[in-house]
């Protein structure tokens, strides 16, 4: 057997040891799938319209998922509401990461009176539940797609901070670190070079976490009706069904199971990761 081959079989191996990996990740892609053809398989303004009101599951072929109290397509706000919710989701974790990378090699390698005012920092954004804080930031600014990822964004990084931080004190006492160190290196080569790459993958674990975090908080602003009115998401669905919850249930429970699959398949890959990376026990 060649090298080659060898190493393609050690790589299917290991997918085989971590299987919701896998499953996470066929999951997961078939809600991107969905966010990116929605425009192709239910053409139009998923807010529109469309049909009579209080359509059924099943009761009319044109819209095989029924229709809303307005007599909007629920198929085409749960393809388009995808869309939405994951791009939130999407925006927010990049925000996330960005502060909490930042953060956390910061503090952790200069350490001294710059990694004292982090934790400060760190510790009062803990104080107070992120939701509540994001609640309290898009009520004050105009709701929008923007403001709701920034509000989940910044709220939503102390924890990867931390993670980071305790990952470059580890490497800032490594021999890598510290040959660099003798060599000349600037601090700046030596955290690009060395620290963070050895960083990115407890972050890539921790990002899949916060992605399923983001979708449940996004929900949670537009179901207390925060969120952007003129984008289809699922909070928003399930915020307007649940006036009509014991007579048309469906309207509220099919953005609802949306949601759950979503975040199944989210956290059944992060999962994954960290068992292939052997990283559960820092999860």
């Amino acid at each position: 057997m060649s090298d080659l081959s060898l190493t393609r079989l050690t790589r299917s191996w290991r997918w085989l040891r971590a299987p919701s990996a896998l499953i996470g990740g066929v999951m997961l892609a078939g809600v991107i799938a969905a966010a990116l053809f929605a425009h192709w398989l239910r053409p139009g303004d998923p807010l529109e319209l469309v049909a009579e009101p209080f359509l059924r599951p099943g009761q009319d072929p044109a819209f095989p998922l029924g229709t809303d109290m307005l007599g909007r397509d629920i198929l085409a706000g749960l393809l388009y509401g995808a869309r939405a919710s994951l791009l939130i989701a999407a925006a927010a974790t990049l925000i996330s990461v960005v502060l909490g990378v930042l953060a956390g090699l910061f503090g952790g390698y200069f350490g001294g009176w710059a990694d004292r005012e982090i934790n400060r920092i760190t510790v009062f954004f803990q104080t107070v539940p992120p939701f509540l804080f994001a609640l309290a930031i898009v009520a004050i600014v105009q709701p929008s797609v923007l403001t709701i990822a920034l509000a989940i964004g910044v709220t939503s990084w102390p924890n990867l901070a931390r993670l980071v931080r305790a990952e470059t004190q580890k490497l800032r006492h490594g021999e890598m670190v510290q040959a660099s160190i003798a060599l000349g290196a600037s601090d700046l080569r030596i955290i690009l070079s060395e620290v963070l790459p050895n960083t990115l993958t407890p972050v890539l674990v921790s990002s899949t976490l916060l992605v399923a975090t983001a979708i449940l908080t996004e929900s949670a602003l537009a179901f207390l009706g925060l969120g952007d009115p003129n984008v289809a998401s699922w909070g928003n669905m399930v915020g307007a069904g649940r006036e009509v919850l014991r007579t048309d249930w469906y309207i509220a429970t099919l953005p609802g199971i949306a949601i759950l699959v979503t975040v199944l398949a989210l956290n059944l890959l992060g999962d994954g990761l960290a068992a292939l990376f052997g990283l559960r026990a820092q999860r």
